[in-house]
Formats: structure tokens, sequence, C-alpha cells
């Protein structure tokens, strides 16, 4: 049985995901802002460098698997948590996490989002987050654009949102080939819309914008996808069922992808 990392694993998807981890055996390190087995904000500098460091510390002899899951959506104000919390805070966790990884030859899930592929990202704050890596000073940078930007309009936040999940999924295909190199496998899963505590507190306007996207696998009901769903595709991608599998987005989001772009095959 393996070492598994998850951040976000009180609720939803990630809280599923550790729940499967397990049930298969595994011993499962849940990192979240509270109630988690470490508890630290994965938004500064100093959450991400207190996990990685007692991470080190009580798995000197490496780690399984890491789920960079730990996130937030669009519709809230806080466009700086947006960035620093979706995308640093899972980058930035997985470069300092990457030793661990090495030692088991293990593998790296991280969540992105089907919204990539709809042509809400905001390209040149993609290209800055891609850019900057792990670079503090670029990350300061970065938060200092956005926070001239109206975090009360909702088309703002989701633009912010599915710009760190494009980043995101970039960032998992450039990195792959060396990460591969390396022994490790890097992928990214890109969920629909799902059920969970965060969906069910959004605002009308926000669940409204959700129902309108149709989920072929749920056709006639007003059903989104279920956290168990997106939290067995992420346990599939880390073990070592799926070592043929890197470099990879896969879309776990009932077919809307595929109903949305049928013409895309890559």
């Amino acid at each position: 049985m393996g070492v598994y990392v998850v951040t976000g694993g009180s609720g939803g998807i990630g809280g599923k995901t550790v729940e499967i981890l397990r049930s298969q055996g595994h011993e499962v390190v849940n990192v979240d802002l509270k109630d988690g087995d470490i508890c630290a904000n994965l938004a500064t500098k100093e959450g991400r460098d207190h996990v990685i460091q007692t991470l080190h510390e009580k798995y000197p002899e490496g780690i399984d698997g890491l789920c960079c899951n730990a996130g937030v959506n669009g519709t809230g104000s806080n466009l700086k948590l947006i960035i620093s919390l979706n995308y640093f805070g899972a980058v930035n966790l997985a470069h300092g996490l990457f030793d661990l990884l090495k030692k088991k030859g293990g593998s790296c899930v991280v969540i992105s989002s089907n919204t990539i592929s709809q042509g809400a990202a905001r390209m040149d704050l993609v290209d800055m987050l891609n850019y900057s890596q792990t670079k503090p000073i670029n990350e300061e940078r970065i938060l200092n654009i956005v926070e001239k930007f109206d975090g009360t309009d909702l088309h703002v936040g989701n633009s912010i949102y599915v710009t760190t999940k494009y980043a995101l999924a970039r960032w998992v295909r450039r990195v792959s080939p060396s990460w591969a190199a390396n022994g490790l496998r890097i992928n990214a899963v890109a969920p629909g819309n799902v059920a969970t505590p965060m969906t069910v507190n959004m605002g009308e306007n926000a669940k409204a914008a959700l129902a309108a996207i149709p989920i072929p696998i749920n056709y006639g009901t007003d059903d989104l996808m279920n956290p168990e769903d997106i939290a067995n595709a992420i346990v599939f991608l880390a073990s070592p069922l799926a070592h043929g599998i890197n470099g990879n987005v896969m879309f776990v989001d009932g077919g809307t992808d595929a109903l949305l772009n049928s013409e895309k095959v890559y």
C-alpha cells in the first residue's frame, strides 16, 4: 500500500478521493485549510512551505502520489485568492514534493476544469502564470495586476478561474516529459459541473449558468456530476494501473466537452 497526499480533501471531490484511497488500504494525508491531517493555507507561501517541510519530515522515504485538488471557483470576489490557491497552490506544492515523489516513482494528478475549452481564459494571464512557475516575485506581480480587476463581476471571476485552470493544464503538458524522464507521471483531470458544497452555496445567477451547460450522461435531469465520478478518475490516474498515461488532460464531464466541441479530437 502507498502514501498519498490530497489537498482539499475535507469534502467534495477531494473528500471522495481520500475516501476511495483509504478504502483501498492506502495511507492518505489530507491537506486542507481546516479539518485536515495537515492544516495550512495553500494560497500563501508560508502555508505551502509548512506542508512541504512537514511531509519531508514525516515521509523521508517518499510518497506514492499527490492530488492537487484544493481550489475555489470564480463566483466570489477575491480574484487574488483564485490565482494564489488554484494555480500557485498546486504548482508550488508539486515542485516542492517532486523529490518525495521521485523516491517512489510516484504520480501527480492536478485538477483542471472542462471550462478550459470554452474560450473564457485570459491568455495573456495564462502566459504570465506559466512563465512564473514558482518564482514568488512573479506571483506578486500577477496579483498586483488582478487586484485592479472588478471582482464583483461574475464574468471576470469566471474568466480568472478558467485562466488558472487553463494554465494548470498547460503546465502539466509542458512538464510531463521531464517528469517522466525522472520516473514520474503527471496528469490533469478536467471535471464538468460537480455537485459539491461549493456549487450548493453558489448564488442564483451562478447556478443558472451551471444549469445552462448540458451533461449528456444526465440527460433529462438537472443533476450535476457526482464527486465520486471525478474521484474514481483521479485514483486511477494516480495508480500504477495508469502507468502508460502521462501529460494527459482527461475530461471527466459526462460528455459535455464532446458535445460542445465534437469536431475537436486533439
